[in-house]
């Protein structure tokens, strides 16, 4: 299926899609919501990908949403716009796929909260990031003000939400906002090496980290660590006894 806002393509075990509005800095609209909803419904029914990569065409990777589409909504419409991308965004974050965030340029606003919304964020030394709704007299409404935090900490969160300035990617990298800075034409090569690396692991072991990991984190510590106990037990007979006797014949493993 093509869609109008992003590209999509697809290599052996990873898929990287990429936003294609540079006219708009590739701008969130709802046709982009809907279209990236639908595309995910596709992605769950690819069970040999295991990485997905988003990145963006041109100088940003997202600057934010259309304000052209956002400035006449009321507040019930702009409740619903907000929800909307709330939504995908929380399917994006919950997919059984590790999703990387291939940072090339501006990631602001809505565009931060995508990235944040991902597994992980590599980003080129020329990226910037922000969260400027408080310049619009607006405050971010794709979850930013809850994921901004549980990445980067209460006091550096309110820092960028409350000045609206945009920071570099070796702020960004201090702060735990992004886990990788490269050069910028280095960007694709090690995001796909990563891809690769990713891929070439114990898929359900993935998988489940991605679970195991996310769920956890809202869990208290015990019922986090039984469910850890639970996951690692579930691995045992199949996937991880291939694992571990290839380790002990020194071989690699072909995942079942």
């Amino acid at each position: 299926m093509e869609y109008k806002t992003f590209k999509v393509e697809r290599v052996e075990n990873y898929c990287l899609i990429t936003i294609d509005r540079p006219e708009s800095l590739n701008a969130l609209n709802s046709v982009f919501f809907n279209e990236l909803d639908s595309f995910l419904s596709e992605l769950e029914t690819w069970s040999n990908v295991r990485v997905l990569i988003i990145t963006g065409n041109g100088k940003a990777f997202v600057a934010g949403a259309d304000i052209a589409e956002m400035v006449n909504k009321d507040c019930t419409a702009a409740i619903s716009f907000s929800q909307l991308g709330q939504k995908v965004f929380r399917r994006l974050e919950k997919l059984d796929k590790i999703v990387i965030a291939s940072i090339n340029g501006f990631a602001l606003g809505g565009g931060l909260e995508l990235a944040m919304a991902c597994d992980f964020r590599i980003a080129s030394s020329y990226a910037k990031f922000g969260q400027p709704e408080v310049n619009l007299g607006l405050i971010p409404g794709y979850a930013g003000t809850q994921r901004l935090p549980r990445l980067t900490g209460l006091a550096n969160a309110l820092f960028i939400l409350c000045t609206g300035e945009m920071i570099t990617s070796e702020e960004a990298l201090r702060m735990g906002l992004v886990q990788k800075v490269v050069d910028p034409e280095n960007l694709m090569t090690e995001t796909l090496r990563l891809a690769g690396l990713i891929s070439s692991k114990g898929p359900k072991a993935v998988r489940l980290v991605k679970t195991v990991v996310r769920q956890g984190f809202t869990m208290d510590f015990d019922n986090a660590s039984q469910l850890e106990s639970e996951s690692f037990g579930s691995l045992f007979g199949n996937e991880g006894l291939e694992g571990m006797t290839a380790f002990l014949e020194k071989r690699k493993p072909v995942w079942p």
